[in-house]
């Protein structure tokens, strides 16, 4: 086991490994910013390294920095949390060229699920379902209106090394192909460097769900369930759940099974999370986060499992806690993602919080950095936490979760939970009726 941890993150994710860490008796030690002076896992650390001033590329994506904190303290091994340098292959090498460990995949497996289309190729050689679309990357009008052709508008159009909405276009005849293709490629050159896009198949009410993964990087590899992430808004998860309110017991192990057979068959060392849309009782492969994700707690309150655990333990050598057959799914669980930002117009809402109140009881978990009298900076992501509720099923968690709502004080600042109050008492919610589409639909009728 190692001896001394970095985290290599900010904010409730930074606190969340340092918690699991302690727990395993292990040291850590935090980097931070000048702006994140007061953070809260940077005053529970046993050490903590300020690496630079607030913006990001001066001290969170800074590997020198980073590097250097951990030989003047002695960290054995780095978590990078989600973000920053999470997904980083070039990071990840560094780090084993200085005898450190990285806590998540290799870097050459890193590279592959980065790249979109390198990413779909490994997942249809592994046996996981993919959307129909290009084979590669596509740059000339002629090719992408074969392509489209061939799979039936509509088509989207995404960038090969992207994420998050950018560089992602939708054509639905071949009139709009020419525009999206150029608007796409252009969108993704700007914004990762790289204009490579490919062309899939446009599903119109899909589900996002996802599988998690943890594998021990020697050929064994465990599933925990799946998270539906429908609820989105412009390509960002706002509400999560485990499980899915559209999948039958068949369906969540046939896919589950699929994704550990694969990741154990690739090798992969750590979490991952395989994502797909799921249509009309078929799953698509969209991509791999080679990461811990920000919803990773619901898999952990159905599971009881704790992924960090499971992360140490698998880069420390120690293999896999549990195998697939001792792996239980108990209740159903719901996250909502709270965000320093006004609950209709997501405009960041930076400031001091003058009063904090989290809710309490059976099942309700909160994951947040922050406390009464917090200065949240105007730098970073707007995540100031996470409301986690489990219930023995999904009547009695939307019932817990509506309680933690009322419960749930931000003042000084806006927040979206107002969103959530909304969202817990809408039929559609309720009844597990959305998809992708839902919540932008929803916000966009002023409802």
């Amino acid at each position: 086991m190692f001896q001394k941890i970095l985290i290599a993150n900010r904010g409730e994710i930074a606190l969340r490994v340092l918690r699991a860490a302690k727990e395993l008796g292990i040291k850590t030690v935090v980097v931070h910013s000048t702006a994140d002076a007061d953070a809260m896992h940077v005053r529970l650390a046993d050490e903590s390294v300020c690496i630079g001033p607030p913006p990001s590329r001066d001290s969170y994506l800074n590997i020198h920095q980073i590097v250097a904190a951990c030989e003047i303290t002695g960290a054995d091994a780095v978590h990078p949390g989600y973000g920053f340098l999470s997904e980083n292959a070039k990071f990840s090498d560094i780090l084993a060229a200085h005898n450190i460990t990285f806590i998540g995949p290799s870097g050459d497996h890193i590279r592959t699920m980065g790249d979109k289309i390198e990413a779909k190729r490994t997942a249809k050689r592994l046996g996981i379902p993919v959307v129909p679309g290009s084979d590669g990357a596509v740059t000339e009008e002629k090719e992408a209106k074969r392509v489209a052709a061939e799979i039936g508008y509509p088509v989207i159009i995404k960038a090969s090394a992207g994420g998050g909405g950018r560089g992602m276009k939708v054509a639905r005849t071949e009139e709009d192909l020419e525009i999206a293709l150029a608007t796409a490629r252009s969108e993704a050159g700007a914004a990762f460097g790289d204009d490579a896009v490919y062309i899939e198949k446009y599903l119109e009410k899909p589900r996002h769900i996802e599988v998690q993964v943890v594998g021990d990087g020697a050929g064994k590899a465990i599933h925990l369930g799946e998270r539906d992430c429908s609820l989105q808004r412009r390509h960002q998860k706002v509400w999560e759940e485990a499980n899915s309110p559209a999948l039958n017991e068949e369906e969540r192990a046939r896919i589950g099974n699929i994704c550990a057979t694969a990741i154990a068959d690739l090798g992969y060392s750590g979490a991952g999370t395989i994502e797909f849309l799921y249509e009309n009782g078929e799953f698509y492969f969209i991509e791999m986060n080679t990461r811990l994700q920000v919803e990773h707690p619901v898999t952990e309150a159905i599971t009881g499992i704790d992924l960090v655990h499971e992360q140490i333990r698998v880069a420390s050598g120690g293999g896999l806690s549990v195998t697939q057959n001792e792996v239980r799914f108990q209740g159903h669980a719901i996250e909502c993602r709270i965000n320093a930002e006004d609950p209709r117009t997501f405009t960041p809402s930076p400031g001091t919080i003058t009063h904090f109140h989290t809710p309490g009881g059976l099942g309700v978990r909160v994951d947040s950095g922050v406390y009464s009298g917090y200065k949240i900076p105007p730098y970073y992501d707007s995540l100031i936490g996470k409301l986690i509720v489990h219930g023995r099923n999904r009547v009695e968690c939307m019932m817990r979760l509506r309680r933690a709502l009322d419960e749930f004080v931000v003042d000084g600042i806006n927040t979206t939970l107002p969103l959530f109050r909304d969202l817990v008492g809408n039929p559609d919610i309720a009844n597990g009726d959305y998809d992708i589409h839902w919540l932008e639909k929803y916000l966009a009728k002023g409802e």
